[in-house]
């Protein structure tokens, strides 16, 4: 899978991802690290990737699209360390990997997570 990470997420978290085989990249990567949400989410609907944040912002932003792509992560965890988050993305990708293809937004929460199909309809 393809993901984009935001500031947000640690670089460890990249490296666990890498480490998995996937493409990942930090919007450090992009020099993107002061960049506009909306801009980071074009960056990722271009390149199909999978935004992985903890910015609730991101999903506003998609849900009022009415667009389908690109798919984020949104963690809302009280522990938001990378081996927390590793934890809890393993346990996503384990069993919602075809939805992420089809535009979803997941809300990841301890210890559990709800996925909203894109669009979000009111």
């Amino acid at each position: 899978m393809k993901f984009l990470a935001d500031m947000e997420i640690s670089l460890l978290s990249v490296k666990w991802l890498k480490d998995l085989k996937h493409d990942v990249v930090h919007v450090r990567e992009f020099a993107m690290k002061t960049s506009p949400d909306h801009l980071i989410l074009e960056r990722a609907r271009q390149e199909d990737r999978i935004v992985l944040t903890c910015d609730l912002d991101f999903g506003t932003l998609v849900a009022s699209s009415k667009g389908i792509t690109p798919s984020i992560i949104i963690f809302r965890l009280n522990n938001e360390t990378s081996e927390n988050i590793n934890i809890r993305l393993n346990e996503v990708l384990s069993t919602a990997s075809e939805q992420l293809k089809t535009g979803v937004i997941i809300s990841v929460e301890q210890p559990r997570y709800r996925v909203r199909k894109l669009p979000i309809k009111s």
